[in-house]
């Protein structure tokens, strides 16, 4: 069984430029591979993950944040998926993932959700302004998630 963790920016970002910057590393990078037109990279071994990025027009996003339903409707998007092992002995997937996504959201300046499971909110960001949802729930399961992502 796996866990899914979808990042979503508005946006016609371009999928690689997506992947570079949330994987600067060489070893990392060269694992990004086409299939149609998506990018697709095993990172099981090295960070915990499979990744997918992808892009499309009339995007949809919604998850409960904070005990209240959220929607939102970005057009065009791209997003980065993340695939992890629900029995991973570990946080090194989250860790990494966080750093990833740490990454991209300080090398952008695009308007932002990560959910969970296509469930829950964990954090969004829109004008600039990050929100971290769920506090109580996700952040406080993931403490070292905190660091990575800051106020």
């Amino acid at each position: 069984m796996s866990i899914d963790y979808r990042l979503t920016l508005a946006g016609d970002v371009p999928l690689d430029r997506v992947a570079a910057r949330a994987f600067p590393e060489p070893a990392d990078a060269a694992a990004f591979e086409p299939y149609e037109s998506i990018l697709v990279a095993d990172l099981w071994d090295r960070r915990g993950f499979g990744v997918t990025v992808h892009a499309g027009r009339e995007g949809y996003v919604d998850g409960l944040a904070d005990d209240a339903r959220w929607e939102w409707e970005p057009d065009p998007y791209t997003t980065l998926s993340f695939d992890m092992d629900k029995n991973a002995p570990d946080d090194r997937g989250i860790d990494n993932l966080m750093a990833a996504v740490s990454r991209v959201l300080r090398s952008g300046a695009e308007d932002a959700a990560l959910v969970l499971n296509g469930e829950v909110v964990v954090l969004t960001r829109f004008g600039g302004e990050l929100r971290k949802h769920n506090r109580q729930r996700w952040w406080s399961h993931y403490p070292g998630a905190e660091a990575s992502i800051g106020d």
